[in-house]
């Protein structure tokens, strides 16, 4: 019985081999090459929430509105209480020293990631209790303006833990180009200011030197608690002052109301240098918006919690200033704001 059986070629042989490779190599690839989870994706361990201590002197709806602004400009930049990444302690001292100091000794005790300070006697007494944790500060002067400067050979430092945003006496030039603007005849400019706060009193000593410059008469009285106010204001009313400036000073802030509720039954109008008194009845002002101040100070605090960095973040001058009036005081004033002027 013949079998007609053929043997296999080289060639065939050679095409087993082949495919069998292919199968082996494609196996050992699957296994190599199975997808890797994108790197955005992959856990990362969650960052421990700054832990922000703000203070406030007094109960202010002009500080107030700094306070949010510097709030709303952290949460944008996703550092807020609702979303884990920022635990903001606010304390008011209520206008109490001995309050404020124990408010930033808790600060300093419980180890905050920074202090925000708002406004100048929070930022002055932090300085003096650390030196080690970061001071935030917006709605205060120039470091130079309170002696708050260190020199070193032919440099001027401000301490190296005080940061965030502050503002130059220029404003003091600018309120009285103001007045000579938009009350021509003026005269006289009756002011009152806290003799207790360093803020006040070298403000005091450049409004003196305008005065003088453009020869207009300054009647002032000094006050070291909100008590005071009224009795000093009407102390200088008496003198028939045709403006009233409205420092930004703690105390003018605190008893504002006051203030306005005198002038307003002079017919006197107030000029001011904060646009937050404005909303609350000063007649006209060019100055710094507090809201977006704060908002400011917020964002160089985020630049800070972003990169650690401080000495990059360090001072910068208030940007945002408007020119602004209250239109119902306007009307009851008789008083024409500039063009340009915004109403409130």
């Amino acid at each position: 019985m013949t079998h007609n059986h053929r043997s296999p070629t080289f060639g065939h042989i050679m095409w087993l081999v082949a495919f069998g490779m292919i199968i082996y190599t494609a196996g050992c690839t699957s296994k190599k090459e199975e997808p890797q989870k994108p790197e955005s994706s992959i856990e990362k361990p969650a960052k421990k929430p700054v832990v922000i201590g703000f203070v406030q002197p007094v109960d202010d709806e002009t500080l107030d509105e700094a306070r949010r602004g510097f709030i709303d400009a952290l949460k944008a930049r996703g550092y807020s209480d609702s979303a884990g990444t920022a635990k903001i302690i606010y304390q008011n001292a209520q206008n109490d020293i001995p309050a404020l100091n124990q408010i930033i000794d808790k600060f300093i005790a419980d180890k905050v990631t920074c202090i925000a300070a708002n406004a100048t006697l929070p930022m002055m007494t932090a300085l003096k209790k650390t030196k080690e944790i970061p001071i935030f500060m917006m709605v205060g002067p120039a470091p130079t303006i309170n002696d708050l400067t260190i020199k070193q050979g032919e440099n001027v430092k401000a301490p190296a833990n005080l940061v965030g945003v502050y503002e130059t006496l220029a404003y003091i030039d600018s309120s009285i180009a103001l007045i000579r603007r938009a009350f021509p005849n003026a005269k006289t400019i009756g002011v009152i200011f806290n003799s207790a706060e360093p803020n006040s009193t070298n403000a005091m000593g450049e409004l003196r030197k305008k005065c003088k410059q453009n020869n207009l008469k300054l009647v002032e009285r000094s006050i070291t608690s909100t008590a005071e106010t009224q009795q000093a204001v009407q102390a200088i009313l008496s003198k028939n002052p045709d403006v009233f400036f409205a420092l930004p000073d703690n105390l003018v802030f605190a008893s504002f109301e006051v203030i306005l509720k005198e002038t307003s039954e002079k017919k006197v109008p107030i000029v001011t240098s904060e646009i937050g008194l404005v909303k609350r009845g000063a007649t006209i002002a060019y100055g710094a918006d507090f809201y977006m101040w704060g908002y400011q100070a917020g964002e160089a605090a985020a630049e800070y919690f972003d990169t650690g960095d401080l000495v990059a973040v360090g001072l910068r001058p208030v940007k945002v200033r408007k020119l602004v009036h209250n239109e119902k005081m306007a009307k009851e004033l008789g008083f024409t704001p500039p063009p340009e002027s915004q109403p409130m």
